[in-house]
């Protein structure tokens, strides 16, 4: 009877160590599971705002437009160089910056063609802060338009359609060329 009953406490006593061991292996299995959720929320902090950073647009595209007897040489929106322009005419885009802000800061060196040149013209520099217009979530381009007398406006759009000019109607969109 002693026997069985020495079997019976020792074999509890080895239950109690398997119990022990399967404890501490718990233990661990819960260990590295917290340090590796605690390191996927670090790197969840790290890589959201990139990955949002990089589905998001990079910014605004500018775009201009001259109305003024003398070419532009160049000229800047808030540091950020927007080209070149021929007297009477457009430019290009120019990409990606963003315009933030109440207002904006325009410097233009007006240019001279050959005929101007002999004639005496000098070159000019201007500056002028302008409010910002009212961005629209579906805006993507910033127009700039020199009008004569050194006179600038500024103006959003979703499209290269100038927000200055009455937009186009879409009822003959596919009717182009035809009579």
């Amino acid at each position: 009877m002693r026997s069985r009953r020495r079997n019976i406490i020792l074999a509890f006593g080895f239950l109690q160590l398997i119990d022990i061991a399967a404890d501490i292996r718990r233990k661990r299995t819960y260990r590295r599971r917290r340090i590796a959720l605690a390191v996927l929320a670090l790197l969840l902090c790290y890589a959201v705002p990139k990955i949002l950073g990089l589905l998001r647009t990079p910014g605004a595209m500018m775009t201009s437009e001259n109305y003024m007897e003398r070419p532009i040489f160049s000229f800047w929106v808030n540091d950020f160089w927007g080209g070149n322009l021929n007297a009477m005419s457009g430019g290009g885009v120019m990409c990606c910056t963003r315009f933030g802000g109440e207002t904006a800061k325009v410097i233009w060196i007006l240019d001279m063609t050959r005929q101007q040149q002999l004639q005496g013209a000098i070159e000019e520099r201007h500056e002028i802060e302008l409010p910002l217009p009212k961005r629209q979530s579906e805006d993507q381009y910033l127009h700039v338009r020199f009008d004569p007398g050194n006179k600038v406006r500024l103006g959003w759009s979703p499209d290269l359609f100038s927000p200055f000019e009455t937009r186009p109607s879409n009822k003959n969109a596919g009717s182009i060329g035809a009579q």
